[in-house]
């Protein structure tokens, strides 16, 4: 399978500002995180990029996309029927082909010298199908995220079959549904942001829109009763800029990741200083 195409999706009300957002990425250059979640998709060889967004906002993506908007097409959803709604106004520029989706809201950082696309894209390269990232998450955080269940692939303890897909369980249902042997009690293997998906996909979500509205996890577990679907538990961590906080944890770890970790070290250890006097 080859993957040459990417969607980010920053449609969602309280994700569309969330991409124009700046940071310090890990080289120490002062970018947006458009524009980093752009090199994510082009160190993975990818070159055409599709962005859905809200209406109106092309003239501020286009500014925070830099050098990047070039290869971007800035594709608008008209009203909001749902995440799936989004994935699939990329229809027409996917048309035939697998393609790399990507949350506009989520930061991802490598414990390889491998970005998570790349990785998740050779996989899906090896395997031809399609292909989520997961991340071991604890149940206390299953309300943001969609969780799949499954089972372990023989001899590679990354890879997981996916037998189900369920979007924001409870914990009830995830300790029903949703264990998978080998994780630690109490944690499941939530979405990490990042999927590779065949046109199988956008063709589930076209069916779902004719009754009004899409959701792309009920597409994802249509897809596992039908064919070949893999979770891949990624070396790397998703850090969700939207959450409170999220946008400094996020740039603790470019930092700490980056050139100026004992700069970034000494600038924490300060201040941990400076609050543990003043308590």
């Amino acid at each position: 399978m080859n993957v040459t195409k990417a969607i980010i999706t920053a449609a969602g009300q309280n994700q569309r500002t969330l991409p124009l957002q700046t940071l310090v990425d890990r080289d120490g250059v002062t970018k947006s995180a458009l524009a980093i979640l752009a090199e994510e998709i082009t160190s993975a060889g990818i070159e055409e990029i599709a962005v859905i967004i809200c209406p109106g906002d092309e003239a501020a993506y286009t500014t925070a996309a830099g050098p990047h908007a070039r290869r971007m097409t800035f594709i608008e959803q008209p009203e909001p029927l749902g995440y799936g709604h989004a994935v699939h106004c990329a229809a027409n520029f996917t048309g035939d082909d697998p393609v790399l989706l990507m949350v506009g809201d989520h930061l991802y950082l490598s414990r390889t010298g491998e970005s998570c696309a790349s990785q998740l894209i050779e996989t899906a390269r090896v395997h031809a199908c399609n292909v989520s990232a997961v991340q071991a998450t604890h149940e206390s955080k299953l309300p943001l995220y969609g969780t799949i269940g499954g089972r372990r692939l023989p001899g590679n303890d990354r890879l997981y079959e996916v037998e189900t897909v369920i979007e924001k369980p409870t914990p009830t249902t995830a300790e029903q549904k949703l264990v998978i042997p080998g994780l630690r009690a109490g944690n499941y293997l939530c979405f990490f942001g990042l999927h590779v998906l065949t046109p199988s996909v956008m063709k589930h979500l076209g069916e779902q829109l004719q009754n009004g509205r899409a959701d792309l996890s009920k597409a994802l577990a249509d897809t596992a009763r039908t064919q070949r679907y893999l979770a891949h538990e990624l070396q790397g961590r998703r850090h969700d800029i939207g959450l409170h906080y999220g946008l400094l944890t996020a740039q603790l770890a470019l930092g700490l990741a980056g050139k100026d970790r004992d700069e970034v070290l000494t600038h924490i250890v300060e201040l941990l200083a400076q609050s543990q006097a003043q308590a």
